[in-house]
């Protein structure tokens, strides 16, 4: 059912329960939906009812969880177990093919499986036990992890601008409801926020499926942060005449040479911030660098369903064209409308790769990733050897 209360907690969780925020349906109504099965976390990530790398790969690990709770005692061995859990992790890798974070969760996973199966007198208890303990850490980690990048991030910005307040753009929705809390990206601008040295934050609407007018810009209000939506393609005019300090992205898949899969749009803009002078960063937890591919021309990009471009869901409006104050969230009526051609092809990808060439620096939990003077591209593997 629909709360009337506001909330930026995308995911709630206690052993033998997951509760997931919808985000299709935000920011209209907020309505928790039961997610304790392996197919319920499955469809949540596909259908986009989660999203965000770092929340993708917790809600597969902790759907996995609450089943597995469900499940305890039905195991006749420690090999039943790891059976029913490995199976199941492998089920969920193909829930969404760029997000890098689901899949060094998803082998994380699997190793810990894997050494709890194989331990002297293992149970179908230890095994259960071994994977629950991972499974519910990955909740600790990202809230504390996205702060670490927050700091960075700010700190990065702040040296090139001393003294100043800053003005930063960013694009899609990076924050506490996609993470477990506080966010990448947008808890860069947070701690900017909170050190009260952000002058103003702009986002982008985020095309097609609108996750920056509807997800970053609700956590901006939320918050009490300054804020401005703009069009995607408003950012070159933005750049060239709202003097912006930096742009700040997520990312869903960083390689080896620092090459970025992040949403659709990212790319161009990294080209006009390039054109501008303006500092691009991306954030992004160390989960999301794949060390195992070279570049980004190795990195699987997802193809989304035409309908996402060709149709689009919002609040009916009334009184030439302002929003009705409602009482509660039931009384809010929405409606889904078709805004393109009947019968026009669509493509669609999900993503697409920045290079790294365009790309200022990456703030990590671990530190901020810089290239080597006069390099065009990143040493990703360098910095995290130290």
């Amino acid at each position: 059912m629909p709360s009337t209360q506001k909330t930026l907690l995308a995911i709630d969780y206690k052993r033998g329960s997951l509760r997931i925020l919808n985000q299709l349906l935000l920011p209209f109504a907020t309505v928790y939906e039961d997610c304790n099965t392996v197919q319920l976390g499955f469809d949540a990530i596909r259908s986009m009812k989660t999203r965000g790398a770092p929340a993708i790969a917790i809600v597969a690990a902790l759907s996995l969880a609450v089943e597995l709770s469900h499940k305890q005692g039905t195991f006749g061995s420690a090999a039943e177990a790891a059976k029913f859990l490995t199976e199941s992790l492998v089920h969920l890798r193909q829930s969404r093919p760029t997000a890098v974070n689901l899949f060094e969760a998803a082998n994380r996973l699997d190793g810990v499986i894997a050494r709890a199966a194989a331990a002297s007198g293992a149970t179908a208890a230890s095994v259960s036990n071994a994977y629950l303990a991972e499974a519910e850490a990955m909740l600790e980690r990202d809230v504390s992890d996205n702060k670490a990048i927050g700091r960075c991030g700010a700190d990065f910005i702040l040296a090139a601008n001393p003294g100043k307040q800053v003005r930063v753009l960013t694009h899609c929705n990076t924050g506490s409801l996609a993470t477990a809390g506080w966010g990448t990206a947008l808890g860069i601008i947070r701690d900017l926020h909170a050190r009260d040295v952000l002058e103003q934050a702009f986002c982008t609407e985020t095309r097609p499926y609108n996750q920056g007018g509807r997800l970053t810009a609700y956590e901006l209000v939320f918050e009490g942060i300054p804020s401005t939506l703009v069009t995607d393609s408003m950012v070159s005019a933005l750049l060239r005449e709202k003097n912006i300090s930096a742009i700040v992205v997520g990312a869903d898949r960083v390689t080896a040479n620092g090459d970025t899969a992040n949403k659709i749009g990212t790319y161009q803009l990294a080209i006009a911030a390039k054109y501008h002078g303006v500092p691009f960063i991306v954030a992004a937890p160390s989960t999301s660098i794949d060390l195992s591919l070279a570049s980004g021309n190795l990195i699987p990009i997802e193809q989304r369903p035409g309908i996402e471009v060709a149709q689009i869901r919002g609040q009916v409006v009334e009184d030439e064209g302002n929003l009705k104050e409602h009482e509660s969230e039931e009384d809010i009526i929405t409606t889904t409308v078709h805004i393109a051609a009947k019968g026009i092809n669509v493509w669609n990808p999900s993503f697409d790769v920045t290079p790294a060439e365009l790309i200022s620096a990456i703030a990590t939990e671990k530190g901020i990733i810089v290239k080597a003077p006069g390099a065009k591209e990143f040493d990703v593997k360098s910095f995290l050897s130290k």
